[in-house]
């Protein structure tokens, strides 16, 4: 019996010896050696309502506080406001050390010290950038223009524009391949993505999209795969890393998909993806004929997403949630919730961020950034456990800023957000809030401006309570709600 379990235990660890090494994460090479989670690791999210970057501590799953990069409205609607405006997207340099942020309403890029969190500079580029990503070996930065038609290339030590790249209208994102031959844009109006040799910044060739909005893209450590999201039908589409660049699969993955990012761990490779119209993150097999094999919720309209250096956990960004999730990838469901800013967009984590000290300084408290109120709407009778649309109401101060990440309505068809006097028939009275157009896949992110909570809150005064509601239009005139607000405001 002795001799039997010594020989188990040997077994088991020859058999731990001889298993193959799963490591590398993105953006790096698969050969890149893991680092497990420590608490000189960081992670980033974009917060595009409040203007700010919420910087968390991993090990021990806190927010330490945001880097302000500007203000909220009305005041950064003034023509003299010099802050940054619509914070939204982020990467970082290959020494760790260097955190790149894009405000798409500012035109800027911010480079930020990880050690002391403070901008070491800002470069202005064309109108709406949308992502930055510096290049495998660290010395340029890729500014997507998605405003305009190329990409601006960065000199990563002076900041400066070097060199303007031309690609189809509206470039979403740029990721490179991790031994930097290519870097590949995906666009955000033109259906292609744009296939550059990096040396010589021309393009080689064009990938076709299978619609025109990919807000996504992302490499596999192992250099072999590209995925893209396609967030106005609901796909993702996956192509060979190496010419002919031919497309390997398209999945119907569902309305409102985000961002897709790669976990490598003792289980394999696979693709991580934010599907915000169902408030999950799907995980798909990255074999040549994907297949999913996890759906996990998260909260409501998670965005983007980024896996630690060991493939153990994935963080994703939620937008509408106003909070973080943290994924364990091994047994694939969420373990922790942690606060974050308004509108959180891009999500990155950065290994060893902070060689040193505890890099707390220039972090600011959440303050009002973190007031938010919630609801969900869905069709008169349906449930509010099982919503078509969440909507989040940010308090700015004097006003609220709402969104709503709105699916379930017929596709490419014109509706209205508005104030209904009463929840059920008759509604009364209605109050246009913003019109809007679903895109094909029926589902839509509308925003708009007021003093919302004021008059939703369940608490307010009778006269004044008014209930959210989605009419549908036809030259103009509203129908009868197709979608109320199933549950009281909470702040």
């Amino acid at each position: 019996m002795h001799n039997r379990a010594i020989a188990t235990i040997t077994s088991a660890i020859l058999l731990t010896l001889t298993a193959p090494a799963i490591a590398g994460q993105v953006p790096y090479a698969a050969s890149t050696p893991d680092i497990a989670i420590s608490g000189r690791d960081r992670v980033y999210t974009a917060d595009q309502t409040s203007n700010t970057i919420s910087v968390y501590n991993p090990q021990t799953n806190k927010l330490l506080g945001v880097i302000r990069l500007g203000k909220t409205a009305p005041e950064n609607l003034s023509p003299l406001y010099t802050g940054q405006l619509l914070v939204h997207g982020m990467g970082f340099s290959p020494d760790n050390h260097t955190l790149a942020v894009v405000s798409v309403g500012s035109n800027s890029v911010a480079f930020i010290d990880t050690q002391t969190n403070k901008v070491k500079h800002i470069t202005y580029v064309g109108r709406s950038p949308h992502e930055a990503f510096f290049t495998p070996d660290g010395s340029e930065v890729w500014v997507t223009v998605r405003g305009e038609d190329y990409v601006s290339v960065l000199d990563s030590q002076t900041y400066q524009e070097k060199q303007r790249i031309t690609v189809g209208n509206g470039p979403g994102m740029t990721i490179f391949r991790p031994d930097g031959k290519y870097g590949f844009v995906c666009s955000s109006f033109t259906p292609q993505t744009s296939v550059i040799d990096v040396k010589s910044h021309q393009v080689v060739a064009t990938v076709k999209q299978a619609s025109p909005f990919c807000p996504n893209i992302a490499a596999t450590p192992d250099g072999k795969q590209i995925w893209f999201t396609l967030k106005d039908t609901g796909k993702v589409q996956v192509f060979n890393a190496e010419a002919p660049f031919n497309i390997i699969a398209t999945l119907d993955t569902g309305a409102i998909t985000n961002h897709v990012n790669i976990v490598r761990n003792q289980q394999g490779q696979f693709a991580y993806i934010t599907i915000g119209g169902e408030n999950v993150v799907k995980v798909f097999t990255t074999t040549n004929t994907p297949k999913l094999v996890a759906t996990i919720p998260t909260g409501e309209l998670p965005h983007g997403l980024w896996p630690n250096g060991d493939g153990t956990r994935i963080y994703v960004a939620l937008e509408n949630g106003t909070k973080m999730t943290v994924i364990d990838t091994i047994k694939n469901r969420a373990i922790a919730t942690i606060p974050s800013g308004q509108s959180s967009q891009a999500l990155v984590y950065i290994p060893n961020a902070v060689p040193t000290g505890d890099g707390l300084a220039n972090l600011e408290p959440l303050g009002k950034s973190g007031i938010v109120a919630h609801l969900v709407m869905g069709a008169p009778g349906s449930s509010a456990k099982k919503p078509a649309t969440t909507v989040t109401v940010n308090n700015l101060g004097v006003i609220d800023l709402l969104e709503a990440a709105v699916t379930g309505l017929q596709p490419k068809s014109m509706y209205q957000l508005a104030l209904a006097e009463r929840s059920s028939q008759p509604y009364g009275k209605l109050q246009p809030l913003a019109k809007f157009q679903t895109n094909p896949s029926g589902a839509a992110i509308v925003t708009t401006l007021g003093p919302i909570g004021q008059v939703v809150k369940g608490d307010a005064d009778v006269q004044s309570r008014r209930y959210l509601v989605i009419v549908p239009l036809k030259d103009d005139v509203p129908g009868m709600p197709v979608q109320i607000q199933l549950q009281a405001m909470s702040r």
